[in-house]
Formats: C-alpha cells, structure tokens, sequence
C-alpha cells in the first residue's frame, strides 16, 4: 500500500491517497464490513468498536475507539450517499456514548472515492472542514498521525482474504 496525504489549509481540506493491490470489492469491503472496520479505524493503540453500521444513505455508523488507559472516544458518520464500491460520502462527528455531537468539536464531510486500476485499487479520502480553525483543532489532536497510523492497518486485513 502507497499512502500520502495532503493538507491544503486554503480550502480546509485533508486529502488521503492510497493505492491498494487489491480489486475494489476487497478495498471497499474495509468500510462496508463492520467487523473489517474496525480492526483499523483507528490508531493502533486506539482500537475501535462499531456499535451500529449502516453504510445506506441517512444511515449511521457508531464507533468508538478505547485508549490504552481504558477511555472511549466516540465517533459517528452520517451516511450521505453511498455508491457502491466506488464511494460514499458522510458527515463524521465526534459524540458522546448515545451518538450526540460533542460540543465544541469540529464536523467533518468526508468524501470516500475508490477506483480500479491495473494494479489494484485507488482510494483518494477529501476530508473538509467548516474552517481552518476546525482543521487545525484535529491536526492539534494528531488527526494526521492517527490517520496514517490507523490506515497502515488496512494492509494486513485486506492480505487475509
């Protein structure tokens, strides 16, 4: 797997690329299986819990992720549009254990788009902010970090078959 990512603070977008050697059924098949989901959404040391997945559009993914010390840390997608297996967009917020937003923390629309190449599969992930305060907030956090952290995961479950 390739990986490179891209902060383009003009427009308050982070964009993923990465290039898979694996048809797109497997490559989507990371996001649309929960159990496959959560074995890398997430940083290692943060694995995650899907609670409720329903990549439809207007459904919800539920997910939190549990820190080394024991602490979840909930997520959850608001599915927008999903085009299966070539993309799925979704408004990803972080919530509190029933799924309400957390206040005070940034939304962001993340825009999934998977096509098949000779060699496998290209995944190109915009994620976009409200602003570039809402950008840097998770950037502060270790988005970045934890997102290439979490994405040098998919390799080994994709690998399994």
């Amino acid at each position: 797997m390739e990986l490179a990512v891209d902060k383009d603070l003009e427009n308050a977008t982070l964009t993923v690329t990465a290039t898979f050697a694996y048809p797109i059924e497997k490559v989507w098949a990371l996001y649309a299986d929960p159990r496959k989901l959560e074995r890398w959404w997430g940083p290692p040391t943060y694995p995650a819990t899907v609670v409720r997945h329903e990549l439809t559009p207007g459904g919800v993914v539920h997910y939190y992720m549990t820190s080394p010390e024991g602490e979840q840390f909930h997520g959850v997608w608001h599915v927008k549009t999903v085009d299966e297996p070539t993309g799925f967009t979704v408004d990803d917020f972080f919530a509190d254990a029933e799924g309400a937003p957390a206040e005070g923390m940034p939304t962001v629309h993340m825009d999934y788009r998977f096509e098949s190449t000779p060699d496998g599969t290209r995944m190109v992930c915009v994620s976009s902010y409200d602003s570039l305060e809402d950008l840097q907030k998770t950037l502060d956090m270790g988005m970045e970090e934890g997102l290439v952290g979490s994405m040098g995961q998919m390799e080994a479950v994709l690998a399994e078959g």
